[in-house]
């Protein structure tokens, strides 16, 4: 259901912010929020959203080219908040790729009610093709993965078999080397909507992990254990990580 959505609200006020963000937590959203673009793309970078709800009036980086970075790089809904009779700034946001826009100011109710409708829409659009582009292959410590295939080969050219759990939870390493991860932060990027507070499972998929691909998984150079911080990946990643593909739905395999 849309209600177990990651929100991430982007506005330069921080009022607005925590009143948006109180309101679509009580009606059982998980919300983000960001006071630009820098923090935005931060929280993309660490969270999986579901939904963007983005101020067009703001300092630095306005609304508009933050929506363009987003169509650019992200397959992630926006709706835009318009100013009152700003009706260029509404045309443009839409034909760069906005999905929705709210004029200010508005009810909270009306922008709960857009954002279920948008979450429902873009729940049922068929899944995006892959791209001619997207890499075949990435490599590091001596070890490949073949991408489409999620077929992992280890320097000695066996083939180690992934579960779907396995391959979520690798390939959201790869594509954040050197990034310390929380545990929350992992179990958002690997089970997006399924996620529950306080669950810890992450650490045993880690586990499962450490073995398949350390020498001594008791001791691990590539999956590193941080003091309070949660989990980073140290081995140096080799190919395009950015567009590989990553679905939340796949089937979890039994432990």
């Amino acid at each position: 259901m849309e209600q177990s959505a990651h929100i991430l609200v982007v506005d330069d006020h921080r009022d607005i912010r925590e009143l948006l963000s109180k309101y679509l937590s009580k009606n059982g959203f998980r919300v983000s929020d960001a006071d630009g673009g820098a923090k935005m793309r931060q929280i993309l970078k660490t969270a999986a959203i579901d939904l963007i709800v983005l101020d067009v009036m703001m300092p630095g980086e306005d609304g508009l080219t933050l929506c363009r970075y987003v169509r650019e790089n992200e397959n992630i809904p926006v709706i835009l908040l318009t100013a009152l009779g700003e009706e260029t700034d509404r045309i443009i946001g839409l034909e760069i790729g906005a999905d929705d826009y709210l004029t200010k100011p508005f009810n909270p109710r009306e922008l709960l009610a857009r954002i279920k409708s948008v979450l429902r829409r873009s729940q049922s659009m068929p899944r995006e093709a892959q791209k001619p582009d997207e890499p075949e292959e990435l490599t590091f410590d001596d070890w490949t993965l073949y991408v489409h295939q999620r077929e992992l080969v280890s320097p000695d050219g066996v083939t180690v078999p992934l579960s779907a759990a396995d391959y979520r939870l690798l390939i959201t390493f790869l594509k954040r080397p050197t990034m310390v991860l929380s545990r929350d932060q992992l179990l958002d990027l690997t089970s997006g909507r399924t996620a529950q507070i306080f669950d810890r499972s992450i650490d045993n998929q880690v586990s499962r992990l450490r073995k398949k691909i350390e020498e001594d998984p008791k001791t691990p150079k590539m999956i590193k254990t941080v003091r309070g911080g949660g989990y980073v990946f140290t081995a140096r990643v080799t190919g395009k990580v950015e567009d590989a593909p990553f679905d939340h739905a796949d089937e979890e395999d039994a432990s």
